[in-house]
């Protein structure tokens, strides 16, 4: 974990020089770099973008459902992407701002220790390829169907089938020997450090002007409460700007209480867990953590 008030500079960090796997909470730094690329008239937010089958993936949000060819501006594929975390909707933001050129932003974002950021689909490819390496033959239809099979042994046999060869043909034998191979690779990750120095230069409008850090707010979901992981631990009284990340064993909760009036008093937390069930028991965890800043950080800032 991560944490550090902006109105002191006191940080309290535990691990939070080590790389953590970032899941979701890589669409922070992503929507930043198309930010970055439309202030640098690169893109438009009104510029239309058409679902293609290679945007697809399957995860979080509705963009998956739909028929090729429908259209999103980049304004609405920001806020699908973060206020629903929808894997297709950042898909399709990489595509149009250039994999290369978000990759690039990203890592001047997140710092020189960051792992390369890469597309949601590549994550699949990433895992699955570690069972065989023609599962990066499969296409985006594919990936959809495999993980209509619940997680553990039925999602490896509904790999094979996708793949046409029997179970005992796959290099690994399970998810867990899978993902566990995939996150030694260190794509997606961050040390919680470097995550929080971005969230810090977000707040102070270093990295954005200041309508499109208004916009970050909003899709960030300044306006809303959902008492979930770290939020459930905190007083309805502050604001909070937040991203989620969650996949196999994994969980991360990144963002900043307080953040209006130029962060003067927010609160920057940066928080990952790993080797744990990344629901009930990441969502425990975090839910504790925030109760922990409530007595704390924020109970100490008055």
């Amino acid at each position: 974990m991560y944490v550090k008030r902006l109105d002191t500079g006191e940080v309290f960090a535990h691990q939070a020089d080590r790389p953590w796997y970032l899941a979701s909470s890589a669409k922070l730094p992503i929507a930043i770099a198309v930010l970055q690329e439309v202030e640098a008239g690169r893109l438009r937010e009104d510029q239309e973008l058409a679902v293609q089958d290679g945007d697809k993936v399957d995860g979080s949000g509705g963009v998956v459902w739909q028929d090729n060819g429908t259209r999103h501006d980049v304004q609405g594929l920001l806020r699908r992407m973060l206020m629903e975390s929808d894997n297709t909707a950042a898909n399709m933001l990489l595509r149009s701002a250039g994999p290369d050129v978000v990759a690039r932003r990203a890592r001047s974002l997140l710092g020189a220790r960051a792992g390369r950021i890469t597309d949601f689909s590549e994550v699949r490819y990433g895992v699955y390829a570690e069972f065989h390496p023609d599962a990066r033959k499969l296409s985006h239809d594919d990936l959809v169907r495999i993980a209509g099979a619940p997680q553990g042994p039925r999602r490896v046999q509904a790999l094979a089938r996708a793949l046409g060869m029997p179970e005992s043909q796959l290099q690994v034998r399970t998810m867990d020997e899978a993902y566990a191979r995939f996150y030694r690779r260190g794509d997606n990750t961050a040390p919680l450090v470097d995550y929080g120095a971005m969230l810090e230069r977000l707040v102070r409008g270093q990295l954005v002007n200041a309508q499109h850090q208004q916009q970050l707010y909003k899709d960030l979901k300044f306006d809303t409460y959902d008492a979930y992981r770290l939020e459930a631990g905190l007083p309805r009284t502050v604001r909070f700007i937040h991203k989620t990340g969650t996949q196999f064993q994994r969980a991360c909760h990144m963002g900043v209480i307080d953040p209006q009036d130029g962060g003067r008093r927010a609160i920057i937390v940066a928080t990952c867990a790993e080797g744990l069930d990344e629901q009930k028991q990441a969502g425990r965890a975090f839910e504790a953590l925030g109760r922990a800043i409530t007595q704390t950080a924020i109970k100490a800032r008055g």
